[in-house]
């Protein structure tokens, strides 16, 4: 292995946050999109849970947690200083990312999918995810990212879930008073940085 392979599924959130740090750190990898009804067995080998990413460094270690990935790539090259951060911001970073991946994600998977979670009614999902929404309003209408005015591994680690529930219902998102969530999540939208990670390429076929 003369790179380290990167197992992901283009639209997939955490896929997207991994993808993003590994760009941003100019790390250099093989890039294996897969296909979730067809996970390929060599993925399946180093990490049996069978979701994306998983990235396997050159020295046989396997990272299957996105926040893993993001954490080693700003370990290997940070030019930005995403994760150069006072104590106080650092423990916010770290709390606004675990409620998002643990409250934030569940209301947002049921807002997307509520027919599959007949318990309660879509806007009542959405409400639900508004919390959150409202939290990242609020530290943004301080300042221009989520922990002052530069970007952070926080920033990145979040947008894609905020993408991904601002495109269940985009007419509704855009006509909230989101004004500042907006204005960032535009931002991300439109870097470089995402663009470039979200160019589409052929699902990854072993070679015979």
């Amino acid at each position: 292995m003369s790179l380290p392979i990167l197992y992901s599924f283009r639209r997939c959130p955490y896929a997207i946050r991994a993808r993003m740090a590994l760009r941003y750190a100019a790390i250099e990898y093989e890039l294996r999109e897969v296909s979730l009804k067809n996970k390929p067995a060599e993925m399946l080998a180093i990490s049996p849970k069978g979701t994306t990413p998983v990235l396997q460094l050159t020295d046989g270690r396997v990272l299957e947690e996105s926040l893993d990935i993001m954490e080693w790539a700003v370990e290997q090259h940070d030019p930005d200083r995403w994760n150069h951060l006072l104590e106080i911001s650092r423990l916010l970073g770290k709390k606004l990312i675990t409620i998002n991946d643990l409250e934030f994600k569940q209301a947002l998977d049921r807002y997307k999918y509520a027919n599959r979670f007949p318990e309660a009614t879509q806007e009542t999902y959405r409400s639900q995810a508004e919390t959150f929404l409202q939290t990242l309003e609020s530290l943004l209408s301080q300042h221009a990212f989520l922990l002052g005015d530069r970007i952070s591994l926080a920033d990145i680690a979040i947008f894609p879930f905020i993408r991904q529930f601002a495109q269940v219902d985009l007419e509704w998102f855009q006509s909230t008073s989101y004004n500042h969530l907006q204005q960032w999540l535009s931002g991300h939208e439109h870097s470089m940085l995402f663009q470039e990670v979200m160019q589409k390429v052929p699902v990854w076929v072993p070679k015979s």
